[in-house]
């Protein structure tokens, strides 16, 4: 009897987790103050939610009595509310004041709605126990991303019984169908910090592999009027500027950034007169590679709500407003006296946004002004000025459909024009994302197609496949990518390696519960073989296998081997057609360390070691940054980086030395050590939920001293090349700091004051005084200072509309 009990029971539980819930919001025609009190009377009778199950670590484990949480949905014809009743001690609550976005060490409420209810994306929607919003968007095929910033209001109150969260979440921030009847995707989130555990009302089952999916219903909304979604944001920027031998100027500028409701489901942003002066700097270093190197944007129009633009890997945001894309030539005696690092953007607009059918469709579109370098003649002194870039247009088109809640094809295609008779370049692509019903397999991939036209037209493909087990403890993954040599997305998108063919594949086990001494665990092994195209060599090859663990105390290990069995030959590092350099065997072991963050004090350490199967060739090198929480007000993290490569061998030169075009050029290698330090300090003070200080300093030097000069053979070897005398040695140092101070002063209006500094400085000598080459960048001389004042102000027109009403 008792095992016809038990098995009952397992099946009632199966079949309630399997069940998607179902919470019905009630219509509301009283005004809510978002206080966090939840006072109005409207919320009495509404039906909770409740019975919320463990996310993670122990997956399905209902939550103890004494943390029961219970949230409750109204709506009206502008937004809905959301009351959530989080119990708990309230002296064991963690409550760490952070920017947004960034949580810190807080417990945290959100909701996630899917207002398609297709299983695809979620707008989640988060407030800490310190009253600091987050939003983001969420898909399984690329996570969550938080640049994505929506205006909603939100307030969070701690009591004697926990915490209380109230919401308001506008319409214009959700995107849904146009119906009279609404069936939303909804689910509801709770983290309780200080025990690591991850709570949501609809079970999200990790056995399965997918997390979007598994929301419940949210119904009750009927027959809504949202208002006109159309949002204007003015700005305007005050920019004082000062360096040694330039006259400290002051510039002012101003703008506007629009967002237009098409309709419900779909989305216009613009942006007037552009100002993105007070954007992160770059983390430059020394590239002795033969790539350019790959930045991450900063800048909010281009990161905010991008998804949908980055399917398919063809978008690369900074070749809007970067660097010219014109090589200049120079004649005897010439050079360039005023270079442009980076060309104007005059505006840009996006579109984007669903059907009901569940058509995705965005479309992103910028221009650049065409600009100008000066080159001077050095014995004449005249100067002339060169186009550097034309006026140029930017395109990027996609068409994404889903299906059956869990797959979808997408067609992508991103177009360069260039005023005159200059390079164009248009590529296409059409991907894929397939799943079975029951989420246990998928099959994914793309093909795509680039067209260059120019002095030289040419064409390219690149096309990848990858079949994948997707859900249980044990999983695995095979695919294959082939490349064509004229492959070429980097008009607007980036690419690196072309010309090869590969096979790669997966396998992996993991714990979906708890046991006695891991909260996670997980051991991978990976195998990646890459050939020539042309040639049939082995381009790349590794086997590796690693952990990745957490205790029951909440700190988190990982380590791991990499295994390159075989000579690799490079056909990049050389810079020329069809010479490749020979790439030793080699072995890399690493380890992680990242201790709990609710502690006070953290430490996360990263060491790793190379050997590769040539005498003295090795590297090595750490990161270790530990953190100190003073307060819930004031963090610090510091995190030193050191990384040596002894006798790495890479390109420094090459040039024809018998004036003969039929043979091959000279391409000189050097012997050489890289040594590379860098130290980064991270400081936070919030004086409250809405105002911070935030410290951010970046010292960087890196240096590669030739011992040998070497000379690359036919066959991929390096020979003894004593007869060039060149110094082609490289250091180069860097300084940055930034200090602001933010204050959102009104829903989605902000006011900025930044002091920045900066300097760079790169040379042939080598000082190997570190001290000497950190004040040679702190002088006067060196340095570039930014002082910067900027406020940005939210205008809703309907708030604007209906005072105008009201005081008519």
């Amino acid at each position: 009897m008792k095992k016809l009990v038990f098995i009952g029971l397992l099946f009632f539980t199966f079949w309630g987790h399997a069940q998607k819930k179902t919470l019905q919001a009630e219509l509301t025609k009283e005004n809510i103050l978002i206080d966090g009190k939840l006072d109005e009377p409207t919320w009495k009778n509404v039906p909770p939610a409740t019975d919320f199950v463990m996310y993670q670590p122990d997956n399905g484990k209902p939550i103890p009595d004494n943390q029961k949480t219970e949230v409750k949905v109204l709506y009206n014809n502008d937004a809905i509310y959301i009351a959530a009743t989080l119990h708990d001690d309230p002296s064991k609550i963690l409550k760490e004041i952070s920017q947004r976005d960034n949580f810190g060490t807080s417990d945290m409420f959100g909701v996630f709605i899917n207002g398609f209810n297709d299983g695809q994306q979620n707008f989640q929607f988060f407030v800490s126990a310190a009253d600091v919003q987050g939003d983001c968007i969420m898909t399984d095929e690329n996570g969550e991303d938080y640049s994505w910033d929506a205006v909603w209001l939100s307030k969070a109150v701690l009591n004697d019984k926990g915490w209380v969260v109230e919401m308001k979440i506008p319409y214009a921030a959700l995107r849904f169908s146009g119906g009279d009847k609404q069936t939303w995707g909804i689910n509801f989130f709770r983290e309780i910090r200080r025990e690591r555990k991850k709570y949501t009302w609809n079970l999200i089952d990790t056995k399965i592999g997918t997390f979007t999916q598994q929301n419940g219903n949210l119904e009750g909304i009927v027959n809504i009027k949202p208002p006109t979604r159309l949002f204007f944001m003015p700005y305007a920027s005050y920019y004082l500027n000062a360096s040694d031998g330039q006259k400290t100027y002051a510039t002012i500028k101003g703008g506007m950034d629009i967002k237009y409701g098409i309709n419900d489901a779909f989305t216009l942003d613009a942006i007037l007169i552009p100002d993105f002066g007070q954007t992160k700097y770059d983390d430059q270093i020394l590239n002795l590679g033969p790539f350019e190197q790959q930045f991450n944007e900063n800048r909010a129009f281009f990161t905010e709500g991008t998804d949908l633009f980055n399917k398919g890997g063809l978008f690369y945001s900074r070749r809007i407003g970067g660097k010219p894309s014109i090589d200049l030539t120079l004649n005897d005696n010439e050079k360039i006296v005023e270079e442009v690092q980076n060309v104007n953007l005059i505006n840009a607009l996006k579109i984007s946004g669903r059907t009901q059918k569940g058509l995705g469709i965005g479309i992103l579109n910028a221009v650049t002004e065409k600009t100008f370098a000066t080159i001077k003649d050095t014995l004449s002194g005249e100067t002339r000025r060169v186009v550097a870039e034309p006026l140029t247009n930017y395109n990027v088109l996609i068409l994404d459909q889903r299906f059956r809640k869990n797959s979808s094809v997408t067609l992508i295609n991103t177009n360069v024009t260039r005023n005159g008779h200059y390079r164009d370049a248009n590529v296409t692509a059409l991907a894929w994302d397939l799943r079975t019903k029951a989420n246990t397999y998928s099959l994914s991939g793309n093909v795509k197609y680039s067209l260059i036209n120019d002095t030289e037209d040419k064409n390219g493909v690149f096309s990848t496949i990858r079949f994948a087990e997707t859900s249980g403890n044990y999983r695995y993954s095979i695919g294959s990518d082939f490349v064509s040599k004229d492959f070429d997305p980097n008009d607007m998108g980036i690419n690196f390696y072309t010309n090869y063919y590969n096979l790669y594949g997966n396998a992996n086990y993991r714990i979906l519960n708890p046991t006695k001494l891991f909260n996670t665990f997980r051991i991978d092994y990976d195998m990646y073989t890459e050939f020539n195209k042309k040639s049939g060599k082995v381009q790349d090859n590794r086997i590796s296998t690693e952990v990745n663990l957490s205790t029951l105390k909440n700190n988190f290990y990982g380590a791991g081997i990499d295994l390159f069995p075989l000579n690799s030959h490079d056909y990049y590092e050389p810079r020329a057609e069809n010479r490749y350099v020979i790439i030793p065997r080699k072995i890399e072991i690493w380890g992680s360390v990242s201790t709990n963050y609710n502690k006070k004090f953290a430490l996360d350490l990263n060491p790793f070691i190379i050997f590769a199967d040539e005498a003295g060739r090795k590297a090595y090198g750490v990161d270790v940054g530990p953190r100190y929480r003073f307060s819930d007000k004031l963090l610090l993290t510091y995190t030193f980086s050191f990384l040596r490569r002894n006798n790495n061998k890479g390109y420094i030169d090459d040039f024809d030395d018998d004036n003969d075009d039929s043979t091959p050029e000279t391409i000189v290698f050097a012997n050489r050590n890289v040594i590379t330090y860098s130290n980064t300090l991270n400081g936070k003070y919030a004086i409250n939920s809405a105002m911070t200080l935030n410290l951010a300093v970046r010292q960087y030097w890196s240096y590669a001293e030739n011992k040998d000069i070497l000379e690359l053979q036919q066959n991929g070897t390096l020979t003894p090349y004593p007869q060039y005398t060149k110094n082609k040695n490289s250091s180069f140092y860097s300084w940055n700091t930034d200090l602001s101070y933010s204050w959102w002063f009104a829903p989605g209006s902000q006011l900025s004051i930044l002091y920045r500094n900066n300097g760079v400085n790169f040379e042939r000598i080598i000082n190997k005084d570190f001290k000497h080459n950190i004040t040679d960048l702190l002088n006067n001389q060196a340095l570039k200072h930014i002082f910067s004042v900027s406020v940005k102000y939210f205008i809703d027109y309907n708030a604007v509309k209906n005072k105008i009403r009201r005081r008519a």
